[in-house]
């Protein structure tokens, strides 16, 4: 008996995919669970990016909360996943019955024929946007793999500081001014302003926090050059919330700080756009990984060994 693995489909609809994927997200967020925040300490999941076991890269965008929520809801207690041929070529194999996790690949491509149309008329070609499904399953679903040993990250204590996240803050070269009644970055003076520490419940609150805002400075038009520009509580204002908040998950899971959700007040807005548009979420999400990749490559490179 073949694994229950559903094979790529270039042909498939991408709407079904984003309507498939989004319709999930929102079951959750009605259910008052928020997918970027999960129950890491009472799961026994590894805090962390999910990744391939085969390349190593980690995985971005919406496929993170994909397998997120996979590794919760199934027990898994790897964050590592392979595709079923990986699984074969590193001289194991996916147990028999096993029902694998459906992620997204999105891309573009030029045809032909509209290459040969654009040499035609001397204009530059127009790619076509693609989003096709393929299946993944976790490392704890395989047998045979050679050991990989990866341990675990360790999620921080309310008392703990974590020299990683302290010097990417430091490295960004961010303004960060502390003392502030409320947290919140001013575009105008390109200024994030943080209550003082002793003010947050814990040090993860803390970090959270101050990688919120961090994403909200990547919006800045010398930087990647989001919209800050929309009144509070606007649709636009909201999206931007999200971007932030995902932006502070994916880098909290990066330091194996468990994330937090600092705007649960924006939930009904959060639910009324991911209903109203089924892309949403994944533009979100591809923000959200953008703006955490821009923040990591601050990181101070890792000095060899004295």
């Amino acid at each position: 008996m073949r694994p229950n693995v559903e094979q790529s489909a270039g042909c498939e609809s991408r709407t079904s995919l984003y309507e498939d994927v989004t319709g999930r997200i929102v079951q959750e967020l009605e259910a008052g669970t928020v997918p970027w925040v999960q129950p890491w300490e009472s799961s026994g999941t590894a805090l962390g990016l999910p990744r391939s076991a085969a390349t190593r890269k980690t995985y971005s965008g919406i496929n993170i909360l994909i397998l997120w929520n996979a590794v919760i809801k199934r027990g898994f207690a790897s964050q590592e996943w392979l595709t079923f041929r990986q699984a074969l070529s590193l001289g194991g194999h996916v147990r028999k019955g096993e029902r694998g996790t459906v992620i997204c690949y999105a891309d573009s491509f030029i045809p032909k024929s509209e290459r040969e149309r654009a040499n035609e008329q001397g204009d530059d070609p127009s790619a076509v946007p693609f989003l096709k499904r393929f299946t993944v399953f976790n490392v704890e679903q395989c047998e045979g793999l050679p050991p990989h040993v990866v341990p675990p990250p360790r999620a921080l204590s309310e008392i703990e500081l974590s020299p990683d996240a302290e010097a990417l803050i430091a490295s960004t070269g961010a303004k960060i001014v502390t003392g502030s009644g409320e947290a919140f970055y001013h575009r105008g003076d390109d200024v994030i302003r943080l209550p003082p520490r002793e003010s947050f419940v814990s040090t993860a609150d803390f970090y959270c926090t101050a990688f919120h805002e961090l994403g909200h400075w990547t919006a800045h038009p010398a930087r990647l050059a989001r919209d800050l520009k929309s009144r509070f509580g606007s649709e636009a204002y909201a999206r931007e919330e999200l971007i932030a908040e995902l932006t502070s998950a994916f880098l909290c899971a990066q330091f194996g700080i468990v994330p937090q959700v600092r705007h649960s007040d924006y939930l009904a807005n959060w639910l009324q756009i991911l209903k109203s548009d089924p892309r949403a979420i994944f533009h979100a999400a591809s923000q959200a990984s953008k703006a955490s990749d821009f923040l990591l490559a601050f990181r101070p490179p890792e000095q060899p060994p004295a």
